[in-house]
């Protein structure tokens, strides 16, 4: 991918982006969101079916969980953007700054560079993508590796939308889909802001790389995430939540939960609930067969430490086609237990009460959500804080995180920064303070002694002790 030139000529690889690619009006940029939304609905079967190819996901999840929310955060953003982005007049200045007008604003950052992921390649990048152009950007793109065509399809998408709005379509730079790419990127080029959606250990290269370039970032990785089951949940109903998220994109999805903490009381019953479940699920398609053969080996690990196969099943993976797995009485030291696997199998254990399930959390060290199911959510609310995680889930998993007004904000090794939301969108601009002195005009001499004696009590600075 070579760089292109600005207007005037001069190469945009190194140094901050001109100042007229920063000034698209705020109506064409909404007028940008309309087009796209357009564009994806006519695009829509082409999308999904490239998906498929790529990825082995079904179709139907393919609409309802990459095109749907996607669709969602576009409309969203439509009706915020003017409110989050527009000026604002500041009020509730101190009493020596009566008469001054105070106005701020958000305007782009400049360049960004969106380092994409395959899991969810429609989503994921396409909220990032709304947000970074929504908000005036030139817009780098990565693709990953492993879904170039599907994300190749969107950006096509998006550089009509642009047309149809009226706004460069140099705006959107599409880069090769390499693995090797993203490092070049990152040490050949100036970029105001980078996003980074995939593994801590990929996100730990590029905080170094950007970090000695100074290069903000945003890192949205992993998480081994926890299901929570209290001894007053409705344990049908946790049963199938947990489940269904398990199962989600064949388990490739980081705020899935890894493990599921059941308070004693209820375990027995809880995994009967999900025993049924378990042994009438067939092999998913997995992104790949060492992605298959990790998850699996993680599975085993936990066996071999005690646990046992809800399903009474213990299958190898197919290639790319691995059967789901729950395994109850995992321990703690079980890799399984831990969450390193990205794939469709799940940890159970029981625990004494909820402190012992907090603190199982917490000791894993890598959250983005957690799913408590409870009868007594106001309890969980209360605290909710110190299970360290972006979404607390009450009485679901997964799909409620989806809402296209929360921002994604990891911790730690989960990642840091915001994604999606207004978080994610303010956190691709840059506040510009506009201030107009009013009629309190200061001298240009020190003030009298007469003059800082008034000003002294007027601010109740009148001196003893405390």
């Amino acid at each position: 991918m070579a760089s292109r030139a600005l207007p005037d000529g001069g190469p945009t690889s190194d140094g901050p982006l001109e100042v007229q690619t920063l000034s698209i009006p705020i109506a064409d940029r909404l007028h940008w969101l309309d087009r796209f939304a357009a564009g994806l609905r006519r695009q829509h079967d082409r999308l999904v079916a490239t998906v498929v190819e790529e990825l082995g996901k079904p179709a139907w999840e393919v609409t309802l969980t990459e095109m749907l929310p996607l669709l969602a955060s576009i409309h969203w953003h439509r009706r915020h953007l003017k409110r989050l982005l527009g000026p604002k007049r500041q009020r509730g200045g101190a009493w020596w700054q009566w008469g001054d007008a105070v106005r701020t604003e958000r305007t782009a950052v400049g360049r960004v560079l969106l380092i994409a992921t395959w899991n969810y390649p429609i989503q994921l990048l396409g909220v990032q993508l709304v947000q970074s152009i929504a908000a005036g950007n030139e817009t780098w793109v990565k693709p990953s590796e492993r879904s170039p065509r599907a994300q190749s399809l969107l950006l096509s998408t998006v550089r009509w939308a642009l047309g149809e709005a009226g706004i460069p379509q140099d705006m959107l730079v599409e880069c090769d889909a390499s693995r090797e790419e993203g490092e070049r990127l990152l040490r050949e080029h100036h970029f105001d802001h980078v996003l980074f959606t995939g593994s801590t250990a990929v996100g730990r290269s590029i905080a170094e790389i950007a970090a000695s370039r100074l290069m903000p970032t945003t890192l949205e990785l992993s998480g081994h995430d926890s299901a929570i089951v209290c001894a007053d949940a409705d344990l049908d109903l946790a049963a199938r939540s947990i489940w269904q998220a398990v199962l989600l994109n064949a388990g490739q999805t980081c705020m899935a939960p890894r493990r599921v903490l059941v308070e004693a009381a209820a375990y027995r019953h809880f995994l009967g609930r999900l025993a049924p479940l378990a042994a009438a699920t067939s092999p998913l398609t997995m992104v790949d067969a060492p992605a298959a053969t990790r998850t699996f080996a993680a599975v085993r690990d936990a066996l071999q430490r005690g646990g046992r196969s809800l399903s009474g099943v213990v299958e190898p993976p197919n290639g790319r086609a691995l059967r789901p797995h729950a395994v109850a009485d995992a321990t703690p030291e079980s890799t399984l237990f831990a969450g390193e696997h990205f794939g469709p199998a799940v940890a159970m254990t029981s625990v004494a009460d909820l402190n012992e399930a907090f603190g199982l959390h917490r000791s894993v060290g890598q959250a983005l959500a957690t799913s408590v199911f409870t009868r007594s959510p106001k309890a969980i609310r209360a605290r909710a804080a110190s299970l360290g995680t972006s979404f607390v889930t009450i009485n679901d998993c997964v799909r409620p995180t989806s809402h296209p007004a929360t921002a994604l904000a990891g911790r730690g090794t989960s990642g840091w920064g915001a994604s999606r939301g207004a978080g994610g969108l303010l956190a691709l601009t840059r506040e510009v303070t506009v201030t107009e002195r009013g009629w309190l005009t200061p001298p240009p001499e020190a003030p009298s002694e007469r003059l800082m004696v008034w000003i002294r009590r007027w601010s109740g600075l009148t001196g003893g002790h405390p």
